[in-house]
């Protein structure tokens, strides 16, 4: 199941055997703040995060949005993934 932007919550979310892993989000004009990013237990260390983070970026991507990546997770995937860079905005 692809990531999916649930404005009513303001969180993108991904379903990966039948769990929710979300990251919360506000807007700003052009700008996503994502405070935080979280993926249930049975989900943890197989990679699911990680996908939540690449589909919201790629969503951000195709919107011509920026990102301000509050959540330290959200943080250390940008700089683990470089070719996400020029979507951080200060």
């Amino acid at each position: 199941m692809p990531v999916i932007d649930n404005e009513a919550a303001q969180r993108f979310e991904l379903v990966e055997a039948g769990a929710l892993a979300f990251a919360d989000y506000r807007q700003i004009g052009t700008r996503i703040l994502v405070p935080h990013v979280e993926a249930p237990e049975a989900l943890r260390g197989k990679g699911t995060a990680g996908r939540l983070m690449g589909g919201l970026l790629d969503i951000i991507r195709a919107r011509g949005q920026t990102i301000v990546p509050l959540c330290p997770y959200a943080e250390a995937f940008i700089r683990r993934h470089p070719d996400y860079a020029d979507l951080v905005s200060e």
